[in-house]
């Protein structure tokens, strides 16, 4: 399924001239190599391009359409027309070595099979260039003396004849596609992608763009170990693709995360997306959606504002069709492979109808500073980190669970409620609105609690026994606040984890404490001990005896009944500013 959709993509792409075609792939590409028409190194012309990146401006490779390139895991195998300094020059920063020259070699062995017989300028040129370069002659070339350091910095080089690119010559492009479908009938098959009887490859092309996997590409599609073969099948005959279907998926999937606007990093996984038709306005609105910036949150309102009013949504002059399939695809690294977290598909109209039910149950009262309506999928998960950590990371398998729930509208994973009430005990009782947005949206999701739809601020008339006790707690600390205004570590510091597990033990000392704090109100603001003598009692009367124990959803409760609570000081106190 995943392969058949990225193959469909590829068709889309294909059709409006965004991606190559198959037998040929874009490549990074640092210099080119200008050569005579007899075939000798006359320059170095570098091909990289200045690019700001923040506040720099650095040189990144141009990417430019060669054939297409090999999987390189071990061994030597060289590309045709692109390849680094070992391959095309038999160099290396590091010296000469055996493995080297056997690199060159087999440079120079594909290159004349592949021009023999090829007449023009562009392929005479690089046959001479082969028949007569010797590596241990390179550093008496002036012109790779000169430019030793950057041509073997590991970067693809590419041939220039008569100022024009050797793969642009159309008597080279047309001996490379001429080779290229010269099929080897022993490996046949039906593809499980196509249903089609076709080659069969052997060795898929690897995924880059993926944080965490190898910097050269991990494959999606591989074996290599009797293990993993069945009935002697070795490689990727286990799981037959054709040719065809391995390019274009492969093509797909790499031009998905070449753009940085198409993908986004949840945990260790690298989400990336797009709509059947290909169209990228639906892209840019899912982006958006499950990640919203502080720049665009009236756009994202507006957007969902639509979708409840049962009205089109356009964009850039496009009206997104509801019932247009969309895909999303997590992608987390794994050594030379890439392992899939999980493949979602649905219409977009479903996908952004799920989001925009999220978000309505994280809708919670938010501090006076707080300037975001929505807290992106990214952000959310951010609350559950550890602020001082140097590891910024979500537990994988929770954010990639996460956001498959988000976008399905099912139930959100346990451990995104655990790990957010052990941020806060680990903080003793740092509760921010973030972190009270997930126990409200988990409460309701998760545990059925139909009252809490009411709850995005302070519910006085709730008799929820475990809210009604993190309001009490918050009142106490506020008693004790203002009776000690210079107080550094208030009570939250000393006892709200064991008030939030064990009330029965904790709740007794802490009314003793307010007795001498309210003696202290009553001596120096009277009036604000008569304040908090009619809370308390209000609250009090909700109240029947001090559990023992409180469940983890009671603590979830407690948690939202503090927070609440405090909303609402702070609310006060902005009033009487």
């Amino acid at each position: 399924m995943i392969l058949q959709a990225l193959v469909r993509h590829y068709e889309n792409l294909e059709r409006q001239g965004k991606v190559s075609r198959e037998g040929w792939c874009a490549a990074k590409v640092s210099y080119g190599i200008a050569l005579s028409p007899e075939g000798a190194i006359i320059g170095i012309l570098p091909l990289k391009q200045e690019e700001t990146r923040g506040k720099k401006t650095v040189l990144i490779p141009a990417v430019r359409m060669v054939p297409e390139m090999v999987t390189r895991s071990s061994g030597v195998s060289a590309n045709f027309l692109c390849d680094n300094a070992k391959y095309l020059l038999g160099i290396d920063a590091a010296g000469m070595n055996p493995r080297i020259l056997d690199c060159f070699q087999a440079a120079k062995e594909r290159h004349l099979a592949l021009l023999e017989g090829v007449d023009g300028e562009a392929a005479r040129a690089v046959r001479l260039f082969f028949e007569n370069w010797n590596p241990m002659e390179a550093a008496s070339c002036g012109a790779v003396k000169e430019n030793w350091e950057e041509i073997t910095d590991g970067g693809n080089l590419v041939f220039c004849v008569g100022g024009a690119y050797a793969q642009d010559d159309p008597l080279i492009r047309e001996a490379w596609d001429r080779k290229r479908q010269e099929r080897n009938e022993s490996a046949q098959g039906i593809c499980l992608v196509t249903g089609k009887r076709t080659e069969i490859a052997r060795i898929h092309r690897v995924i880059k763009g993926v944080p965490g996997a190898q910097s050269s590409g991990a494959a999606l599609v591989s074996f290599n170990a009797p293990a993993f073969e069945s009935y002697g099948k070795e490689q990727s005959y286990n799981a037959p693709v054709g040719q065809y279907a391995q390019f274009a998926y492969t093509t797909a999937l790499n031009d998905l995360l070449s753009h940085g606007e198409d993908t986004f990093l949840t945990g260790d996984s690298m989400i990336t997306f797009w709509a059947e038709d290909g169209e990228e306005a639906y892209q840019d609105i899912f982006s958006l959606s499950a990640d919203p910036g502080l720049d665009n949150q009236e756009t994202l309102r507006k957007v969902f504002d639509k979708l409840k009013k049962q009205e089109p949504v356009e964009v850039e002059g496009i009206i997104l069709k509801p019932d247009q399939r969309f895909y999303i695809l997590a992608l987390a690294p794994n050594a030379a492979r890439l392992s899939v977290r999980f493949f979602y598909e649905d219409s977009f109209g479903k996908i952004l109808e799920n989001l925009s039910r999220h978000y309505e149950r994280m809708r919670i009262v938010k501090p006076a500073w707080e300037e975001r309506e929505y807290l992106g999928i990214r952000a959310l998960l951010y609350e559950t980190i550890n602020p001082k950590s140097k590891d910024k990371t979500p537990v994988p398998n929770m954010a990639s669970m996460t956001l498959q729930a988000i976008l399905s509208g099912s139930r959100y994973p346990a451990s995104l409620f655990t790990d957010t009430l052990i941020r806060i005990r680990a903080e003793q009782g740092k509760i921010t609105w973030g972190r009270a947005a997930i126990i409200k949206a988990y409460l309701i999701q998760n545990m059925g609690w139909k009252e809490g739809e009411g709850y995005m601020g302070l519910n006085e008339e709730s008799t929820e026994r475990a809210y009604v006790l993190g309001r009490l707690f918050a009142v106490l600390e506020g008693i004790q606040m203002d009776a000690n205004p210079e107080i550094k570590a208030t009570i939250r510091d000393r006892y709200f984890n064991a008030a939030c597990a064990a009330p029965a033990s904790v709740f007794p000392v802490l009314i003793k404490l307010k007795n001498s704090h309210m003696k202290k109100l009553e001596r120096d603001r009277g009036g604000l001990k008569i304040y908090y003598e009619k809370q308390l009692g209000q609250i009090m009367e909700k109240l029947t005896e001090f559990p023992r124990r409180l469940s983890l959803e009671e603590q979830g409760k407690f948690d939202l009944g503090y927070y609440h609570q405090m909303q609402k000081r702070y609310e006060k106190r902005e009033a009487d500013k």
